[in-house]
């Protein structure tokens, strides 16, 4: 917004953006300090001792070549949807046929009973089934890769000991659990032809899918409801995995879980709104980062400014209004905020109309001067902490180019959130100004739509193919795959 603007609000109001610039800009200075205790943070992940970023090792051993074909099924349960694909990878280098389902992943389901979750997950899969390959009786077990979307802990490619939920999940009972028997025994109770042959997360699942078409990807992230990167380690990087004496140039994806980056409150610029984000969340103290930067948080943050601008005697926003609708937590998500961002019009009309059909508010014009600023300073410090670990990544690993894939709503769909990004990435890894703008950076952010669902197929495949080639190396049931054969392309 120009300054020009400001000068024409109310001194209360110009004064508040003022303050609020000062507590959500994230210069470039501060930028450099997160990003080099980030790379501290990962190496300490890998380390025996660990570190708040839990640095999972995912047993995915390999990038594809491209050369992969068969036809496998995917689970993607992730925190709004579960989507079931059939992904046919043909005998084209690096091409594939996708069919897919989604079915809504109820409410009362996350915070219910893990037997009925289970349960309607088997139920999915198999109406899928039915509608693609008729009578299930008359199939062969059919190999699924799962893509399950919260941190867990996989001494195997086909376990996953879930470390905590996310994402509004908190089913009594899954914690500390392998979650696949679970899950195996719920398709046994309803006859469902499938046999698990790899356990994934979405941002493994997004590297690997994009490193399939592009061999310049090095580096997977997900910016959506969360927030998670995934990256290839070398084995001998790993003393973690020292004890099982792995050859040390052996690749190992790894699945940082970087939303749980600074749960100590070393060096994110924290305002007093991520506190109370934090305090109030069902796990304060936890995932630090991803309450900065993911969609989940990002409209409650903006929600929470705007109440206490309507409290703050001060200023007193919407003065004589009921703002009964904003005091309700969680009720504005990131797309909200996107609205805002997105208004092309000079009196913000857009705006105007979303706040009286959402909110029942009827803002004025300072006041929508004042809401466009926060949607803006808020989506901007979320894209440029952002950078600031995919910049780790690529300091830890001395990746001077690459390309990096994105996926997830925020990535996808949120205004600007891609520019300001590439902008923190410029200013992190000091890269000289383009002599010709529509030059690419050395490290480019690129759209990486559905790894969760092509990423997981592809990993059964990779998976069966190093079983083949006699790589057993975190596989927990060998005997399963050798009664799972996929479907010819």
């Amino acid at each position: 917004m120009a300054s020009g603007t400001l000068d024409n609000l109310p001194k209360d109001l110009r004064n508040e953006i003022e303050h609020l610039e000062r507590l959500f800009t994230v210069d470039g200075a501060k930028l450099k300090e997160v990003t080099n205790h980030f790379v501290h943070e990962l190496e300490k992940g890998l380390s025996v001792q660990g570190g708040s970023i839990p640095m999972n090792p995912t047993w995915v051993m390999s990038f594809p070549d491209g050369n992969e074909t068969g036809t496998y099924l995917a689970l993607d349960m992730g925190g709004t949807n579960l989507r079931v694909c059939q992904v046919t990878l043909t005998e084209t280098k690096s091409e594939f046929d996708i069919i897919q389902s989604k079915y809504r992943m109820p409410e009362e389901l996350k915070t219910g009973d893990a037997e009925e979750l289970w349960e309607y997950i088997a139920d999915c899969l198999m109406q899928f089934i039915e509608t693609h390959h008729g009578d299930p009786t008359k199939l062969d077990a059919l190999p699924l890769g799962f893509t399950f979307s919260y941190p867990a802990t996989q001494n195997y490619i086909d376990e996953g000991i879930l470390q905590r939920w996310t994402k509004g999940f908190d089913i009594a009972g899954v914690e500390g659990h392998n979650v696949v028997p679970m899950f195996e025994a719920a398709l046994q109770r309803r006859g469902v032809p499938i046999k698990l042959t790899a356990l994934i997360n979405d941002t493994t699942g997004t590297l690997i899918a994009s490193a399939y078409t592009d061999p310049k990807m090095r580096i997977g992230c997900i910016f959506g409801t969360g927030c998670n990167a995934a990256y290839m380690e070398n084995c001998g990087s790993i003393p973690k995995l020292a004890h099982m004496n792995l050859p040390p140039d052996m690749p190992m994806a790894i699945n940082c879980e970087w939303g749980a980056f600074d749960n100590e409150h070393k060096v994110l610029p924290r305002t007093p709104y991520d506190v109370i984000i934090d305090k109030d969340s069902p796990r304060p103290g936890q995932q630090s980062f991803e309450k900065m930067v993911a969609g989940l948080y990002l409209g409650e943050i903006f929600r929470l400014v705007l109440v206490d601008l309507h409290d703050n005697q001060e200023i007193k926003i919407f003065p004589g209004q009921d703002i009964a609708k904003l005091r309700k937590a969680y009720s504005l998500d990131s797309s909200f905020l996107s609205l805002i961002e997105e208004d092309p019009f000079e009196n913000l009309s857009e705006t105007f109309e979303l706040f009286q059909t959402k909110l029942g508010l009827t803002p004025t014009g300072p006041e929508l001067e004042l809401i466009r600023r926060t949607a803006e300073l808020i989506g901007t410090r979320a894209a440029r902490l952002s950078a600031c670990g995919v910049a780790a990544i690529s300091k830890k690993k001395g990746y001077k180019e690459c390309h990096v894939g994105a996926d997830g709503s925020v990535f996808n769909k949120y205004p600007n959130f891609k520019a300001r990004g590439a902008q923190a990435l410029r200013e992190i890894l000091d890269w000289p100004e383009k002599a010709d703008p529509k030059e690419d950076d050395p490290i480019e952010i690129l759209a990486a739509e559905d790894g969760s669902g092509v990423g997981a197929a592809l990993i059964a495949a990779l998976t069966m193919q190093r079983i083949k080639q006699g790589n057993m190396h975190g596989i927990l049931h060998p005997e399963n795959f050798r009664t799972t054969e996929p479907l010819p392309a």
